[in-house]
């Protein structure tokens, strides 16, 4: 399957980078004015207390909230890209792509048909030649028909492609998520809180095939998660918010030293117990 390769020659440094990132809900500050940058190919983890502005900061860099203030952009082979402002599908087509907390399959569509809905935006023919069933348009179905089968063998998921997505257990639902954004051929791939609800060996499990997505696809990875044990295993480099703020940012020994996090989580009081 052909996907963007964020590091190949050309995408040196960081593949995305925020600025002063600020999103504002009237006068509540959800994310204030928070500076990162995520390095192509790598795996970052972004961690914080609950209402800490983590899927706040999620949302608005796949365009599911507006940006107040600041400056996205999103570094490719052939040039940067601007992404405040842009709508979801633009966001999509400049090679981002998100799952969500909450499984977000179609559920009376197939495990096939999730796939294919993910690269419906590479679809590159006309409505006519669609509704005319041309042969250049049934090419093209006939090889995003192909890549989506391969996606599921990619993730353990072929045999159950007739099968309607309701019918998955939560942990396979979540690899369908994932392969449907892959579906996408994204350069970065979000995925917020992917362990929620999997016990220890399912969460072994899904660190083993995050990196393995990594590793074939090329991917860089941005993650948040709530289980420090997979974080710290699976991230590169993590960055922490607190009420809205960006408090650290380094590898991930760093990060379990670090006071202000132990601060942030434990209080001032368990910092000195």
């Amino acid at each position: 399957m052909t996907t963007a390769d964020p590091r190949r020659p050309g995408q040196d440094g960081p593949l995305l980078r925020g600025t002063g990132i600020t999103v504002r809900f009237g006068g509540l500050t959800a994310v204030d004015h928070v500076d990162f940058s995520i390095a192509a190919g790598a795996i970052m983890g972004l961690i914080g207390p609950n209402g800490a502005g983590k899927t706040t900061l999620f949302n608005v860099i796949s365009a599911q909230v507006p940006l107040s203030e600041g400056t996205l952009t999103l570094h490719r082979p052939t040039g940067p890209v601007d992404c405040a402002g842009l709508p979801a599908a633009g966001i999509t087509r400049a090679g981002i792509a998100r799952t969500f907390q909450n499984t977000r399959v179609f559920k009376r569509m197939t495990v096939l048909e999730n796939v294919l809905v993910g690269s419906h935006w590479r679809f590159d023919r006309s409505i006519f030649s669609v509704l005319a069933g041309s042969p250049g348009y049934r090419r093209e179905e006939r090889l995003r028909l192909g890549e989506a089968r391969d996606l599921l063998r990619m993730v353990g998921l072929d045999r159950f492609e007739q099968d309607f997505a309701s019918s998955l257990p939560y942990g396979l639902q979540r690899r369908l998520e994932i392969a449907r954004a892959l579906a996408a051929a994204p350069a970065l791939l979000m995925v917020d809180e992917p362990s929620a609800g999997m016990n220890d060996q399912e969460t072994a499990e899904l660190a083993e095939f995050l990196h393995q997505v990594r590793e074939q696809f090329h991917l860089t990875l941005f993650l948040i998660e709530h289980d420090m044990k997979f974080v710290m295993k699976l991230s590169e480099r993590i960055m922490v918010l607190n009420s809205g703020r960006k408090i650290a940012e380094g590898t991930p020994g760093e990060i379990q030293n670090h006071p202000l996090v132990i601060e942030a989580y434990l209080g001032k009081e368990g910092t000195h117990a």
